[in-house]
């Protein structure tokens, strides 16, 4: 979702927990110089701000497996579209599980 001042709002449903969020939060941005929000974290660098905030944890069935799941909220501010959609390739590698 776009708005006015160009902020982008995408929010996925993940396989991940809080911890797992923060273990792998690094690797995703390519930096550790981001903030820790009781909701997640906010990066901001170069005139952009990226903050991600973290829904409850929660399972999810899956036939008969069992899966943790949250949904995570990237609101993207002051990001180019090629720059955004680099920063969500990024995300998404960081936290891809085996098999695809």
């Amino acid at each position: 979702m776009d708005s006015a001042d160009g902020t982008v709002v995408v929010t996925k449903e993940m396989a991940l927990t809080r911890a797992g969020f923060f273990r792998g939060i690094a690797k995703a941005l390519g930096t550790e110089d981001y903030q820790e929000t009781p909701a997640g974290i906010v990066l901001e660098k170069d005139g952009r701000r990226l903050e991600i905030s973290l829904g409850p944890e929660r399972r999810r069935r899956i036939a008969l497996m069992e899966v943790e799941a949250m949904d995570v909220t990237l609101t993207f501010t002051g990001y180019a579209e090629d720059e955004r959609t680099a920063s969500i390739a990024a995300f998404d590698r960081a936290f891809q599980r085996g098999g695809g």
